[in-house]
């Protein structure tokens, strides 16, 4: 993960933030933050608002819009926001579950397999990261887990190669999980990447 865009180069920007309090106040700071960040230009007002099917979206005076994603979780919020295209964000606190009997129930049997393989030890995380990746990733397709999304195949989470990774049977469409700390797990997923994708915690 790179602290700084290069320029020229596809990046998803995310912002975390915490509280005790309000979260859709918490979420619109974040979504004007980063409005800010990719859209602002001097004199330029940044707005948030819902698109038709209930996603947030950011807006500026001038009519540009930023594709954006919000997950939250116990007093938690993240947002990502990507210039260059469709972006999706999820993220989860780790926790002890029965990870080889709901992957068995709801992953794709070579997932299932796989994470019944796995170390037990281990095995929520890689639970978690499955079930964030596939949350992400339907969020960057703008199906969410609809229409088999539970079943749709992800990369090995932690396997070797580029921080966001192809989804299989999905083209241009990446996803990964960006280091987050405190017990997180969090997934980036983009869709229309036609090559590799920074990501930037801002």
């Amino acid at each position: 993960m790179r602290q700084l865009p290069v320029p020229g180069r596809d990046t998803v920007y995310v912002w975390l933030g915490r509280t005790a309090g309000d979260q859709r106040e918490l979420t619109r700071r974040l979504l004007r933050r980063a409005g800010g960040a990719l859209l602002g230009r001097s004199g330029t007002e940044i707005g948030v608002r819902r698109a038709p099917g209930g996603r947030p979206e950011v807006y500026a005076g001038d009519g540009r819009t930023l594709p954006v994603s919000v997950s939250h979780v116990d007093g938690l919020v993240v947002v990502a926001a990507r210039a260059g295209g469709t972006v999706g964000v999820d993220v989860e606190r780790r926790r002890p579950l029965p990870a080889a009997p709901l992957g068995d129930r709801w992953y794709d049997p070579g997932e299932a397999a796989w994470l019944r393989a796995r170390d037990e030890a281990g095995r929520d995380l890689d639970f978690l990261r499955l079930w964030t990746a596939k949350e992400a990733v339907g969020k960057a397709l703008g199906t969410g887990l609809r229409d088999g999304g539970l079943r749709r195949r992800m990369p090995v989470p932690g396997g070797p190669g580029d921080l966001l990774r192809p989804v299989p049977a999905c083209p241009g469409v990446r996803v990964g999980h960006p280091p987050a700390g405190d017990g997180l797990v969090l997934a980036v997923a983009v869709a229309g990447a036609a090559g590799e994708v920074d990501v930037v915690l801002a």
